[in-house]
Parts: C-alpha cells; sequence; structure tokens
C-alpha cells in the first residue's frame, strides 16, 4: 500500500521529488486553501497544514481521513488547533517550532531599538520638516525579561546579550542551555516584572498562560517599562492593558499579536503614541517556507523510518 500524503497544493510540486526520495511508494494528494480535496482519503496518514486552512477546514479534513497518523502544522503555536477531533485523538501532531525563531527575535530587537532611539519621533519630526534633538538611551546596561525561554525567548535573550543588556528569563524548567543572566521560576513573573525594562511575552497560550498578564501585572511593571508582545493577544489582558496605557502606568507596548485579528479599527490602540502596532507580521522571512519543508522532509523521513519525530507537541499541555 503506498503512503498517502495530504499537501498543501501551493507546495505540491516542490515537494514532489523529495517525497519521492524518501517514500518511493507515496501517493500525494494536494489540498486546496480551504481544505478541498478532488480525491478519496481513505488511507491517508499524513497531514501537512497550510496557513491558508482554517481550523474548519482541517476538522473536516481529520474528519473524512479516519486513518491519519500525523498531522504537521506550520505554526509555533497549536492552540487554534486543539479541538477534541485532534486533541483527544492518537493523531500525532508536530509543530514548527524554531522555524520562525529568527524573524521574531529581530522583529524583538527592531521594537527595543525603536523605543530606546525614540524613531517614531524623529520619523513624525521628519515628515513635518522638523529639527528637533531628543534624548536617547543606550540598551547596554537596561534590563529584558523574557517570559518563556523556549526557541524564540532563546534568539531573543542570545541578541540581548550581544547589546550589554541584562536578561531575565522565566521558565517552568530552567535548562542547562538557557542563555538569560538569571532564569527564574514562574512564582517570580512579579520580580521579573519589577526589575525589567522592557518585558518580552514569547510563551504559547495554553489555559495556564491565558490572561497571564492582567491589572496586578501590569501594575507591577516599571512606570516607563514597555511591554512587547509576539505571542497570543490572549495571553494579555487587552482591556487591562488598554487602561494601563492610557493612564501611562507602563511606558507603553510593541504588539503584534491582539486578541482579535485583524485589530478592529475602533480599537483605541490604533491612536495610542504609546504603542507600536505591526499586523501579526513578525515572523515573516524570505527563508520560512524553505524552512518548513526542511523540517517536514526530515520528519517524513523519520515517520518512514520508525523513529520519533521532532517538535512533537503534547496536545494536552498544548505546547
Amino acid at each position: 500500500m503506498p503512503v498517502k500524503l495530504l499537501l498543501p497544493d501551493h507546495l505540491v510540486e516542490r515537494l514532489r521529488e523529495p517525497v519521492g526520495q524518501i517514500v518511493p511508494d507515496s501517493h500525494i494528494i494536494p489540498v486546496g486553501p480551504d481544505g478541498e480535496v478532488t480525491e478519496d482519503l481513505e488511507g491517508a496518514e499524513i497531514l501537512f497544514l497550510s496557513w491558508r486552512m482554517s481550523p474548519e477546514a482541517i476538522r473536516r479534513l481529520i474528519a473524512y481521513a479516519p486513518h491519519l497518523r500525523w498531522v504537521h502544522a506550520v505554526s509555533a503555536g497549536v492552540d487554534h488547533l486543539l479541538f477534541p477531533e485532534l486533541q483527544d485523538s492518537d493523531i500525532i501532531l508536530t509543530n514548527a517550532r524554531g522555524v520562525f525563531s529568527v524573524p521574531i527575535a529581530e522583529m524583538v530587537m527592531a521594537y527595543i531599538l525603536a523605543v530606546a532611539k525614540r524613531l517614531p519621533e524623529f520619523w513624525d519630526s521628519q515628515r513635518e520638516h522638523r529639527w528637533e534633538k531628543l534624548s536617547l538611551r543606550e540598551l547596554h546596561g537596561l534590563t529584558v525579561g523574557i517570559i518563556g525561554l523556549g526557541d524564540i525567548g532563546t534568539e531573543v535573550a542570545r541578541r540581548c546579550r550581544v547589546f550589554g543588556m541584562h536578561v531575565l528569563g522565566l521558565r517552568r524548567h530552567p535548562g542547562p542551555g538557557d542563555l538569560a543572566d538569571e532564569v527564574l521560576p514562574p512564582a517570580r513573573l512579579p520580580d521579573l516584572l519589577a526589575r525589567a525594562d522592557f518585558v518580552v511575552i514569547a510563551v504559547p497560550l495554553t489555559p495556564e498562560t491565558r490572561g497571564l498578564i492582567g491589572r496586578a501585572e501590569l501594575a507591577a511593571m516599571k512606570p516607563d517599562a514597555w511591554l512587547i508582545n509576539i505571542s497570543r493577544g490572549a495571553v494579555v489582558d487587552e482591556e487591562a492593558l488598554i487602561e494601563a496605557l492610557q493612564a501611562r502606568c507602563i511606558g507603553g507596548a510593541c504588539l503584534d499579536v491582539f486578541v482579535e485579528e485583524p485589530l478592529p479599527p475602533q480599537s483605541p490602540l490604533w491612536e495610542m503614541p504609546n504603542v507600536l502596532i505591526t499586523p501579526h507580521n513578525s515572523w515573516s522571512s524570505p527563508h520560512i517556507e524553505a524552512r518548513q519543508m526542511t523540517l517536514f522532509l526530515e520528519n517524513l523521513r523519520r515517520y518512514v523510518a520508525g523513529e520519533p519525530l521532532q517538535n512533537v507537541v503534547d496536545k494536552q499541555a498544548g505546547y
């Protein structure tokens, strides 16, 4: 019996040859943007998701392919995939952890530099043809607190240390390879918030992290500290954040993710001078697709060889 694979239609031609080298007896079924297929899914074992597939389309595919054994997500976060049909099944779920670490970490540094060097204000002056000098800060000696020292948090820590920043990390299980100067347990979140000039959120969205940063946590931050969220919008109580920003209880926020996306036009966040908004775009890089395919093909090799897959998600823990 050939191994049946469900692959995103826009990647089929690029994957056909390498898949055939790994699985000579393979049968590829293209999947359209809305999960549409033109073949019977009986016996399909592998599903490679794409950005374009909605959770509803993915649910339909899983329902119509009862013999699925492995689903590969193209995102690092999988909160949108943990519906009962997948979470409670024996299907292995892998994610794209590590694929986005470099561009997201670079974007975090762009946020930090833009704030410390007051670039938005200089851009305003430039548009108004106004020559105005500003007092600027050095990153050297400032403290960054990174909530979550996974692949992304680690890459952020690596870059912050190059700039001479003091790095505080928060992690449930500290490891020997952690690049933070100090690694704190979750119970010491208030300590991290009180000491950091920049607080970077890099945790997955799980029941434990939903609403992790609320009124009490924002109140614990320095009055001139900035919050940076490149994780998931729901990790932060958005209403509490808006209140804190309006009252200038914190310095500001750099936000790439939001509770509702796209961010509604009526959100007060759009007009705040102490907010920098990017549209869930921090992951963007010309190298993402190649990294996605490399990871998938290595896991396909492991799957055929009966070896453990990389990036297996604990579906109950949510990451």
